[in-house]
């Protein structure tokens, strides 16, 4: 479903990415390790089009990247990428509902249609109970899985996660991932998540390990 080749990414002088070969198939849970400065966060910001490579190839879903404009790009991101961040990034003056929805609103789709399945996938995700909540009448760890339920809105192909529960407590954290889980088994769903988590790397289908900025190791 992802196929990178050849990777590379420098800011200024600094070389981050070195040629980076990576290829993803649809369903899988991949864990990106290693240590700050490795090149993972900015691996994964390229790989989910946030941020363009200087040099290499990218296909997602057979679109090579590279080839979209900067309005075509923001479309197929919409379509077909969700996020996960260590900060949740929820807008403070809108319910867990309305924070849901907005990808579906950026893509023009019907409201009451969208409202529905915000509604159906917090109630999933144990929040159907919040939904007029808004961000500070939550717990870290709700606040989390209502950002899950708007990075699934559009029925990505993959859900890119940078630490995802970085942020949360003990308990908090080894829900938020048994959650994770269960999405990629219940939907079939591709996660790709940058982590310092070894339970979180440990259970996933493959840990990818970056060292200077290429990957060292795949393991299962």
């Amino acid at each position: 479903m992802i196929e990178a080749r050849g990777i590379k990414k420098s800011y200024k002088e600094l070389a981050v990415l070195k040629g980076v070969d990576l290829t993803i198939q649809q369903g899988e849970f991949i864990s990106i390790i290693g240590k700050s400065g490795a090149g993972k966060t900015t691996l994964l910001h390229i790989l989910g089009t946030l941020d363009r490579a200087d040099s290499g190839s990218l296909k997602i879903n057979n679109v090579e990247i590279s080839k979209l404009s900067e309005r075509q790009l923001a479309d197929f991101r919409n379509q077909n990428i969700g996020f996960v961040f260590q900060f949740h990034h929820l807008l403070p003056e809108f319910t867990a509902l309305e924070n849901v929805i907005m990808p579906a609103l950026i893509q023009k789709k019907n409201e009451k249609e969208a409202q529905k399945r915000a509604s159906e996938l917090l109630d999933y995700l144990g929040l159907s109970d919040r939904l007029t909540h808004k961000p500070t009448q939550l717990s870290g760890g709700e606040q989390q899985r209502v950002a899950v339920a708007r990075a699934l809105m559009n029925q990505p192909s993959v859900v890119f996660a940078d630490e995802p529960s970085g942020n949360l407590d003990s308990k908090s954290s080894q829900e938020l991932h048994q959650l994770l889980f269960k999405l990629r088994d219940d939907f079939k769903q591709t996660f790709i998540i940058v982590t310092h988590n070894a339970e979180l790397a440990r259970m996933s289908d493959r840990q990818l390990e970056m060292k200077d900025g290429v990957l060292v190791n795949d393991l299962p």
